[in-house]
This record gives structure tokens, sequence and C-alpha cells, in this order.
């Protein structure tokens, strides 16, 4: 595996691979400015280092799954771009994968055409915060490399390239990710509901809840499947986890007896992240409400405005007997001053139609102030909008670049009212949060008064994601003071420095709920997983052992071909959890026809060659499902 970038998510994404996966890594990095350059060492090699020692560490104690393989050593190179004699240098050619993490998108191009045309078989992963131009590079690279693959097998076989497709396979292919997309869900479920145990399957948010042991007579809430049974001392702080095989330790993925006998221990459910906030108003996308034209006030002046003109208009009936239609007719003519001067007419008459004449010149500045407010309302439509004045509930979100313009996308998805505070006018969030008509308060989250702007006392949730880490915790603290109770959820880019604000703020603030998240700690198993050549949706730890949900097509794994879901299901290793209906068209009989996900699958559905399933399972479960290969040590 290759992994060149120039940040921290390369080098968590290198300790991912080599800590969890098992598998040669060689990280490209851009040389060290403190030291002179040197091929094979500096400041970036000690920092990968460091991360593979500790991920090596975790690994001799027990976190990952597998203790039965050597951890290979790490190569780091040193290489200001990533040009085709440095690709070359890495081993382009015969690499497994390359992921290109660069922070700028140009970069990750060319190094990508560049690697595709040095390895047509080569597995890459790219990191792209444009969505629509990574739609198109994955089409064209992939093309490029069946192109490439059918011409090398035609000419091998002397079939003109009837051969190729067989030497492809899926295994081959593109895969465009962005760390903004892909931390977006885990910011979101924690602002939510405090946890970043959260996996997005299909734009479905789901999220591993611990629940307590039962007491007697207490029938627990299964949720949508148990995924995991915790250690027996997990509930005594003097307690030591144990391993699996003693029985002690956490188990994973079992089966409905297992379930039922575990008396007096905790089980971590899936469930689905919901919001129970206040919702937001409905409205047409693209739809000015009414109401939204005119102001409270000017809508009580203009309906007392109508019931003075149908009390004239009443009293006119009454005076002359005349017929209601006319004396409607006759009470506006009067109203805008209009209708011959009633001299001659009743005494009675003449005072209404003075009465009328004086609603009218009320009713001039009334019209006046509605044309002038509605002008106003339309000219303020493409501009930003404040927060309203009985604004509450909501969820604050500091910064808007490329990790706060996801976030905010996501939130709306969810119907969640936001509040967002950046200090740059020009942010690339601020077209987005237009669109969606987010209130946005303009001005340096530092400064005082900027907060309360934002309505802090009254939000449910704060999350700070400005690239600034200062700034995020000064946020975080500042909002802390203003209200002890918010919940706080702060981007930080070092996942140690992460580690120690988490835990000094859960101990200054016991009562609040804080999380502290490092973008590259959240993106690395994602860009992992598409190396490894698996459409992996997420990974939730449990304890010290981790659990990964994959889509998987059932086609060529005779595991799940051709069984039923209770036959496929194999305790401690996979279990098939949905069906995603849009794969196919229909479930069989299982569920009408629809897209999306099918979570309520019954046991006696066979599962099918074209079907596509989502499925939870261990590291070796899923490596030994997708026939993981073996290489021969050197």
């Amino acid at each position: 595996m290759v992994v060149c970038g120039d940040d921290g998510l390369a080098h968590r994404l290198a300790t991912e691979l080599r800590g969890v996966y098992r598998e040669q890594v060689v990280l490209v990095v851009p040389p060290s400015r403190r030291t002179p350059p040197q091929p094979m060492a500096g400041r970036a090699r000690a920092a990968s280092a460091a991360l593979f020692g500790r991920m090596v560490t975790a690994v001799n104690r027990g976190t990952a799954d597998s203790d039965d393989t050597l951890v290979p050593d790490e190569r780091v190179m040193e290489a200001a771009e990533p040009t085709e004699a440095v690709l070359a240098d890495a081993g382009v050619d015969r690499a497994a994968a390359l992921a290109l993490v660069y922070d700028d998108d140009e970069t990750n191009i060319r190094a990508a055409l560049t690697a595709r045309r040095l390895n047509p078989r080569l597995r890459l992963v790219l990191r792209l915060y444009n969505r629509r131009l990574g739609q198109h590079i994955e089409e064209l690279l992939d093309q490029a490399a069946e192109l490439a693959a059918g011409t090398t097998a035609g000419h091998r076989d002397g079939h003109g390239g009837h051969g190729g497709h067989g030497g492809h396979g899926a295994d081959i292919a593109t895969t465009v990710l962005s760390d903004a997309d892909t931390t977006a869900p885990a910011l979101v479920a924690t602002a939510l509901v405090g946890t970043s145990k959260v996996v997005d399957a299909e734009g479905l948010l789901l999220r591993a809840v611990e629940r307590r042991p039962p007491r007697p007579g207490e029938v627990a809430d299964p949720g949508l499947c148990t995924l995991a049974l915790l250690s027996a001392t997990s509930n005594d702080p003097a307690g030591a986890e144990g391993s699996e095989d003693s029985g002690d330790g956490p188990r994973l993925l079992p089966d409905a007896e297992a379930v039922a006998a575990a008396t007096g221990r905790g089980a971590v459910v899936l469930e689905q992240v919901s919001y129970s906030g206040p919702p937001l108003p409905a409205r047409r996308a693209g739809v000015m409400p009414f109401a939204s034209l005119f102001s409270a006030r000017l809508r009580w002046s203009l309906a007392g405005l109508v019931a003075a003109v149908v009390a004239l208009a009443v009293a006119l009936i009454v005076v002359t007997d005349d017929h209601p239609l006319h004396a409607i007719y006759i009470t506006l003519l009067d109203l805008f001053a209009i209708n011959d001067p009633a001299v001659d007419a009743p005494l009675g008459q003449q005072v209404l139609q003075l009465l009328s004449g004086l609603v009218g010149l009320l009713l001039l500045p009334v019209l006046l102030a509605a044309v002038l407010e509605a002008l106003g309302t339309f000219r303020t439509a493409s501009a930003l909008r404040k927060p309203p004045r009985g604004l509450s509930g909501h969820v604050v979100l500091l910064g808007l670049g490329k990790i706060g313009t996801r976030v905010l996308t996501r939130l709306r998805e969810l119907h969640i009212p936001v509040v967002c505070v950046e200090a740059d006018p020009e942010a690339r969030g601020m077209a987005v949060a237009l669109r969606l008509r987010v209130p946005v308060v303009v001005g340096d989250v530092t400064q005082e008064g900027v907060l309360e702007s934002a309505k802090i006392h009254r939000a449910d949730a704060l999350l700070a994601l400005t690239s600034v880490d200062t700034t995020n915790l000064e946020a975080v603290l500042y909002a802390r003071s203003v209200r002890p109770d918010l919940r706080a959820v702060l981007r930080l880019y070092d996942d140690d420095f992460a580690k120690a604000v988490y835990r000094t703020l859960r101990t200054a603030h016991p009562a609040a709920l804080t999380r502290s998240r490092s973008v590259s700690h959240l993106a690395a198993p994602a860009f992992a997983g598409a190396m490894m050549g698996r459409q992996i949706l997420g990974a939730i730890p449990v304890e010290r052992r981790v659990l990964l949900f994959a889509a998987v097509v059932v086609d060529g794994h005779p595991q799940l071909e051709g069984r039923t879901v209770a036959e496929a299901f194999r305790p401690g290793a996979w279990r098939v959890l949905a069906l995603d209906t849009a794969a196919r068209g229909d479930t069989a009989g299982a569920e009408p026809p629809g897209s999306g996900l099918v979570w309520d699958l019954p046991d006696t559905y066979v599962l099918r060659a074209g079907d596509r399933v989502v499925l939870a399972a261990t590291r070796r479960g899923l490596a030994e499902l997708l026939g993981r290969r073996t290489r021969s040590p050197r």
C-alpha cells in the first residue's frame, strides 16, 4: 500500500493500514522544513514511526482482532510532489493500492493520472472535495483501467482484448472520498446524541448504544439488532477486561441463544439517529411564506382597518336600509374620497361619510408601510438571515469551511435548526447557508457578543469546526461559562491534543457533554477500507475491539449466495443487517419494491446473486468473507 499526503490524514491512514489490516505501507510525505530533506529520514519519518509504534503496541495488547501476523516494517519517503519518478520509487507499479490524500485536489488528480498509466491494475483512492468533479474522475480512471487491462490481456492471449475483463475484475477501481463527507455524520451524531459511534448507511444515520443489564422481569429493547455483549466486568470499575475466549470479554455479533443466556451483561444495540428538538417550519423550497412579507404589527393594523370598514358598511345598511352590496360600494367610495359629498343626505349618512374619510386617511400610511416592508423583504431575501428572536433548541455551528459546510448540509437534511457563525464573509459555506436559508452571524467568535448573537444561551449543542484549534477551544470554554450544561463538540487537528482537551473538560464540567474530535482520526478508517477494496460504511468501537460495516454484493460469495439470512449469519464473524432494494428493484416477497435499505429482513429470505447487502463483521470475519489473499513473508 502506498500513501501520499501532506497532513495528518496521511499519517493516520498509514497507521490504520499497517496496524489494523497488517499491510506493508510506503508513506510519501513532504520534506521537513526544519531539517535538510533526506529520502528516508526527517521529522515526517519520526512522526510516522511514532504513530506506527503506538499502533503496534495496541495491536500487541489485543486492540486488533488478529494476533497471528507480524506487523511488517514501514517505509517513509520524503518528496515535495508525487511526480512520476517519486511514484515509481515508491513502488506504485507493483503496489496493490495507492491513496492520494493531499489537501489540493489538482495535486491528487495529476498524481492519479500518472499512477494509472504506471499501473493500470492499481486500486486508487483519491481525496477530493468537489463531488461532481470526483464522479467524473472516477469514471475516467476506471475506463482507463478497463481499456488498459483489456489491451494487455488481448496481447497476451492473442484475442485482441477478449480476455481483458476476466483479468480486470471489480477489485480494480477508483474511489473518490472526502474527509469532510466521511466525518460529517460522526460530528452530527455527536452533536445530537453525544456519541461518534455512528454509521452512515445510504443517508441513514445509525448509532451503537450501550444498554445496561436488564433488571429482573424487565424486557430489554433490542433496537434494530444486538451487535455485541459487553464484558462481564464492564459494570465493575475495579474489574479488568477479559478475553473473548474466556467468556469474560466482549462478544461481537452474538446469536439469539447467547443474548438470552447473557445475564448481568450490558449490550451494544443498533439504533437510528433521530432528532427530538423543535422542528423546522414546513415550507416549500424556493417559496417565501406570506407571513414573512409583513411584520406582525402591520398585519394587526390591516386587520383593524378591515374591521372598521366592515363596521361602517353595516352601519350604513342600518341607517339607509340599502342593499348590502350597494352599501359596501358606497362605503368604499367614501373611504377612498371619490364619492360626492352627502350634503343633502340625512345626518346619519353624513356622519358615516366623515368617518369613512377618516379611516381612508389612516389607510394610506398603512398601505405605504406594507409596500415598503414587502420591498425590503424581497431585497433581503438574497442576503444572509439573522437568528430569529424566539429561536431555541438549535445547533450553533462555528466555521463554514469544508467540514462545516458538509455538517451544515447534513443537519438541514435532518431538519435540525442551525445558526452559523463565520468570520470570513467570503467563506465557501456562505453560499450554501444562503441557499438553505440558514441564519448566519458574521464575526469573530472570539469577540464578545458574537456567540450571544447566535443565541448560544438557548441552544442545545455547539459544533466548533473552524480550522484553528485555539479558536475552537476558546469558543467552547466561553460557551461553557455562558451555559455550563451545553453539549459541545470541537474539532482539533491533533488526536493526542483532542484526547487531553476532552479529559480536562470532562473533569471540569462533569455534568455536561463535551467531545473533541480529530478529522483525520475520523476519516482514516473510511480511506483505509476503500484501499482494501471494500465498500466500508463505517466502524464502531466496542471496548477494545472494532465492528466494521460494509456493503457487499452477494454474487461470488458462497457464504452468502443461495443461503437464507439465518444460514448466512456466522456468530462472531459477520451478520447480514439490511438489503439494498435499489440494487435489484425488488425483495422477492420480503418487502414491497422501493428504494433504500430494508432492515427487517426475515430469516427465511434467500440471498440471491444480484443482491447488495449491508453487513456487520469483525476484521477477521470480513477478511475471510471477502477472500483476502495472503502474502508470503519476505
